[in-house]
């Protein structure tokens, strides 16, 4: 039980210091993926060049969102999926069953997430 209620009464700030705290762990993350994880870094040189051709071929802001809204969950896919990993690798480095399936599963997040970009973009181009 004592566990339990340290976690209850453990601080938490609110108000701007809150968003604040959050901005800067988003920061950190956002740089640490960069640095860390190279699947993110080639992602985000696709996002580089999908988006702005997403914002010249969308022919009104609805095409556009759509063009663009798939790229960007590859990249919040990819920041899961990153987390995933880590938090699987800190927990032990041996091969276990539950760790490689945890690990699979968060890539086929991500390869669905590339399955949904290229079908929202042929639906959206092809049905012109």
């Amino acid at each position: 039980m004592e566990a339990n209620s340290a976690a209850i009464d453990r601080y938490k700030p609110r108000g701007v210091t809150r968003v604040v705290r959050a901005l800067v762990a988003s920061i950190k993350g956002l740089v640490g993926a960069f640095r860390d994880e190279a699947a993110f870094r080639q992602e985000l040189g696709c996002a580089m060049l999908v988006i702005p051709l997403g914002l010249w071929l969308g022919r009104n802001g609805v095409e556009r969102a759509l063009l663009i809204g798939p790229v960007l969950l590859i990249l919040i896919v990819e920041l899961i999926n990153s987390a995933i990993e880590a938090t699987v690798d800190r927990i032990g480095l041996e091969r276990h069953v539950l760790a490689g399936l945890a690990k699979d599963i968060g890539s086929a997040a991500v390869f669905m997430s590339f399955i949904l970009l290229g079908t929202v973009w042929l639906l959206v181009l092809l049905g012109r």
